[in-house]
């Protein structure tokens, strides 16, 4: 949620300027990480994605550590990366962190040539994600 600052007449580059300072001085309670590009189906990542969606990061690294896909351990590194932003960057306790969101968007698709009978082809697609998690402090977030 953010907070509403009025324009009241100054320049849109004045404007933006007073809101990155408003938004600087707020308490922050969540972290992001994002993986671009990683080569797996978008379809298989969110199956794996959906498993872990709202709950403790303790609880998610098992999840992800004991599921024999591919997307997990693609996943797991997602998750630690954001959880290390939290700690590092913001002062976050790991021990309150939870995943908010979590999210795998379509990437770009390599095409490639499948030969067929008769001199015709096919396009195979390799599909392409790009995954998010943002984790947030659930004691910060309640207490704001």
């Amino acid at each position: 949620m953010q907070p509403i600052v009025k324009r009241e007449g100054l320049k849109r580059s004045r404007f933006h300027a007073k809101r990155k300072e408003v938004l600087a001085t707020l308490p922050k309670y969540e972290a992001r990480a994002v993986a671009r590009f990683v080569r797996i189906s978008p379809r298989k990542a969110r199956a794996v994605i959906n498993s872990i969606r709202g709950k403790n990061v303790s609880e998610a690294y098992t999840i992800l550590e004991f599921s024999p896909k591919k997307a997990a351990r693609l996943v797991y590194n997602v998750l630690k990366s954001a959880v290390a932003n939290a700690t590092n960057n913001f002062g976050l306790s790991e021990d309150n962190l939870y995943i908010a969101e979590c999210y795998v968007n379509d990437g770009p698709r390599m095409k490639r040539v499948w030969p067929r009978g008769r001199g015709r082809a096919d396009i195979i697609q390799k599909r392409m994600s790009h995954i998010t998690v943002v984790v947030r402090d659930r004691e910060k977030e309640n207490a704001k």
